[in-house]
């Protein structure tokens, strides 16, 4: 079981405040996004749940316990991959971070590689491999960190729709396979609704809380016709609907 919860969290950088008074909860298994434009603030409240910036304000509470700092798998826009190492070399580095034994670090990878459909290219650099592969290989390493609450920073942006479709539902299935629990920040409001449970609308400098909405898919009606709906919900939220 995974959960975490932030509960009054506000944040400045010197007199700038940037995040006023954030609340919000993601409990075990669900995938959950903040959604808003940039400039709000979305990048400063990930790197307090990681523990990268100490809170000012707030309690952020991981699995019962203050200061999630090292308890959670962070993935950012870029995939940050070695080009100099293979698939296997660059998933392998947060077992040997954690001082695992060399072979024992290529044996777990190797029981692995296969539920991230990525065993053919095991031997392979990165620059051989396509943007939605070298995102699956990314993930991968990131999920050896061992840390079941995963933070998605704008992971899929940089890929074209196609690729990015494919990799969303790809990645809900993973997701499910391993029992994790994710919270993802984006500004792609399609992106959003392929991939979540619920989403929480961020918006205003500072950046503020201003609405929770939870998908609620109707077996009885086009999901395509209930995307429409729920769009004009968000960008209503947004101001963006004039």
């Amino acid at each position: 079981m995974t959960e975490i919860r932030l509960e009054h969290v506000s944040y400045a950088y010197g007199q700038e405040r940037i995040l006023e008074d954030i609340n919000l909860q993601v409990t075990s298994s669900e995938v959950v996004s903040i959604l808003g434009p940039s400039g709000v603030g979305k990048t400063t409240l990930f790197n307090l749940i990681a523990g990268i910036l100490e809170v000012q304000s707030g309690r952020i509470v991981l699995d019962g316990e203050e200061n999630p700092q090292g308890r959670v798998s962070y993935m950012l826009q870029k995939d940050l991959l070695l080009e100099h190492k293979t698939v296997l070399g660059n998933i392998i580095l947060p077992l040997l971070i954690q001082k695992v034994d060399k072979a024992e670090a290529i044996s777990r990878a190797d029981k692995i590689l296969a539920t991230f459909q990525l065993t053919a290219v095991r031997d392979k650099y990165p620059h051989e491999l396509s943007g939605g592969m070298r995102q699956r290989v990314a993930l991968l390493r990131t999920y050896l960190f061992g840390h079941k609450l995963f933070l998605l920073d704008e992971a899929f942006s940089a890929l074209d729709e196609m690729t990015k479709m494919e990799l969303h539902a790809w990645y809900l299935e993973i997701h499910k396979q391993l029992q994790l629990t994710t919270l993802i920040i984006t500004h792609s409001i399609e992106e959003a609704l392929n991939l979540s449970d619920r989403i929480y609308i961020l918006k205003n400098r500072p950046g503020q809380i201003v609405s929770e909405i939870k998908l609620d898919w109707s077996e009885d009606e086009d999901k395509e016709v209930q995307k429409i709906a729920y769009k004009r919900q968000i960008l209503a939220e947004l101001g963006l609907d004039k």
